[in-house]
């Protein structure tokens, strides 16, 4: 990527691309200038949402321990919300704490004298699951 040359002549989706190589500081110069070219010169709404999802999935990547809150004030990408890898993020998040919170009740649910196989059907779980629940308790 470094022979691609400088992002001044490069078409904006490789020099986005380049931002995956670049230092943090240059990478956070470089994407406010993509994000002013992109919203400034691409006209097609689809085309400049899909490259500005481009641009905040590698700064996403690029600083994972800046909050999606930080990255929208530095970088003004309140789009940040709509992007796939924003609303795939937050919904496995969502997931996640779900099955934590069945898993944190399958204790609960046997002592209060219900089987495995109940357990497992009033939580949506699989037996296997839940033993494992019962395994991993001391």
């Amino acid at each position: 990527m470094d022979e691609l040359g400088e992002g001044v002549s490069l078409p904006i989706g490789i020099a986005t691309a380049k931002l995956v190589i670049a230092t943090d500081d240059i990478a956070i110069a470089k994407a406010w200038e993509l994000i002013d070219t992109t919203k400034s010169e691409i006209s097609s709404p689809r085309k400049q949402q899909q490259l500005l999802q481009f641009i905040e999935t590698i700064l996403a990547y690029k600083f994972p321990t800046m909050s999606r809150e930080e990255m929208e004030e530095m970088f003004g990408l309140s789009e940040l919300k709509q992007t796939r890898f924003y609303q795939e993020a937050f919904q496995e998040g969502i997931e996640q704490g779900e099955v934590k919170g069945k898993l944190k009740a399958v204790p609960a649910m046997l002592a209060a004298g219900l089987t495995v196989q109940q357990v497992a059907e009033a939580l949506d779980l699989s037996v296997e699951e839940v033993r494992q629940v019962i395994q991993s308790q001391p």
